[in-house]
């Protein structure tokens, strides 16, 4: 049976990666920040933004099956990834020709075309480099996939910083991207092949490809509602407000993404563990579910509170011109809660075969969210899309756990308990650290306000010293 300690050993490894690439990109993209510009780091998020939207197209939630049905019958590996790569070749070529169309439908000049052609190319590469690492973590393997993020963040970073210092365009940035991509790429053949001892090769089984489709229809309409939600709001951006915008905007929504660290590492081992709970031991599943909720809780309502407190002075970092991101971070930060539990409902509902509710709800959110930045970007340009997105992420939160009660049972009044627990906590600790970053250097500032928090969590008996070991095992420690 799977064990907590092989969830704890997996995330381990992936949340140090993250946490090394988490590093190394919000690094880099603060140093493109300072240096480019609102208006140019816009147009370098955009053509990101556009692919990104369209890489689904070359998915269609095959991913999320090849790493379920892997957990479940690991004999039958090669058969499904020889399949999956029979139906993702053609559609990878597909993708490419919409983005050409598309981005040149839309008028834009000749350095974001080049952009998106740059970005395309990178994204038909990690598409099918996350297929191989999905059949990885179906064998509960996550350590090679670790070392690749990590590498392939230094490679970008590299290629992308030596670019911007000779002053090349930003042609040359995006192109180290696509090196990242393709060095990752190579990798996780290698990996593949030599660690996990898969044969690589497209199969034809017209009966297997029919019922894989099948399975993948709703998680990939997921997969398309979750781009299009995430990356839509930067396109509206560019074409209701201005590149200037999207610039501004990536500020706090780069800041919440490069937050996820903990939530990611975390499910990437929780989906296949949970995946194989609901098919035998269904007690375990709602322990793991209820454990999972409560821990997210306590760590990221804090942190929202905390960067919502010294917003000014984590803007500071990027320059003044940056200044206008301020309002739009105080807003946004609070949808991390949402996000952070929202990972493992999505999880629990995909793994215990309620992917249709989970398409829905997130269809749903996309349609909701649509709506509310063309009402709200014109008049409020990159407050607007803040304001969407946190009103987006409460929503599916709420959305998610309606079915949740109808899939599992488990102790919902302690997970509403320690949630207000932990809110009037958070909120303490954020007058805190308002009132004495004012005369108090901010890394003091952070540094009490850990403190404080942590204090409070015990003296409102939120936690116990049980807990924060069980914390530090799942999220930190590789035993």
């Amino acid at each position: 049976m799977i064990k907590i300690n092989s969830i704890a050993k997996n995330a381990s490894y992936l949340t140090i990666a993250l946490v090394l690439q988490k590093v190394i990109s919000f690094a880099y993209f603060t140093l493109l920040a300072r240096n480019l510009g609102p208006e140019n780091l816009g147009k370098y998020y955009l053509a990101i933004s556009f692919t990104t939207i369209f890489a689904v197209i070359i998915d269609i939630g095959l991913n999320n099956v090849l790493t379920r049905e892997v957990a479940r019958e690991r004999q039958e590996t090669e058969t499904y990834l020889g399949n999956i790569l029979t139906v993702k070749i053609p559609l990878a070529l597909i993708s490419l020709v919409g983005v050409t169309v598309i981005i040149n439908l839309l008028g834009y000049d000749a350095l974001v075309r080049d952009l998106v052609y740059l970005s395309a190319i990178a994204m038909i590469l990690d598409s099918f480099t996350t297929t191989f690492f999905a059949l990885a973590r179906g064998f509960h393997n996550l350590k090679y996939e670790s070392i690749g993020a990590v590498i392939f963040q230094l490679v970008v970073m590299t290629l992308g910083l030596f670019a911007l210092y000779s002053g090349m365009s930003l042609r040359w940035i995006m192109l180290a991207i696509v090196a990242g991509s393709t060095f990752k790429f190579f990798y996780s053949i290698v990996i593949i092949r030599s660690k996990i001892g898969i044969k690589i090769r497209p199969l034809f089984d017209k009966k297997l490809i029919k019922s894989i489709l099948i399975i993948s229809v709703p998680f990939g309409l997921y997969i398309v509602f979750n781009r299009i939600f995430l990356h839509l709001d930067s396109v509206l951006l560019s074409l209701l407000a201005g590149d200037r915008y999207v610039g501004l905007y990536q500020i706090p929504f780069k800041i919440i993404f490069a937050l996820q660290f903990l939530p990611l590492a975390f499910v990437a081992s929780f989906y296949p563990a949970i995946s194989f709970y609901w098919v035998n031991d269904k007690k375990q599943l709602a322990q793991s579910f209820e454990r999972a909720i409560i821990y997210l809780i306590i760590i990221s309502l804090p942190i929202a509170a905390g960067i919502a407190a010294i917003a000014d002075k984590v803007i500071l970092i990027f320059k003044s011109h940056f200044n206008d991101a301020i309002l739009p971070l105080q807003i946004i930060i609070f949808s991390l809660v949402f996000i952070f539990v929202n990972f493992p409902i999505g999880s629990l509902l995909n793994a215990c075969d309620r992917q249709k509710q989970n398409t829905t709800n997130m269809g749903i959110i996309l349609v909701v969210s649509v709506l509310l930045n063309l009402i709200l970007i014109p008049k409020f340009q990159a407050v607007g899309a803040s304001i969407t997105v946190l009103v987006a992420n409460s929503l599916m939160t709420a959305l998610g756990f309606y079915w949740v009660f109808k899939t599992i049972t488990f102790n919902h009044t302690k997970v509403l308990t320690t949630f207000f627990k932990t809110l009037i906590a958070s909120f303490l600790m954020a007058i805190a650290v308002f009132y004495l970053k004012q005369t108090i250097n901010i890394f003091i500032v952070v540094a009490v306000g850990g403190v404080v928090y942590t204090a409070l969590l015990f003296l409102f008996k939120t936690v116990t010293v049980k807990d924060i070991k069980n914390m530090y095992i799942l999220f930190l420690h590789k035993t």
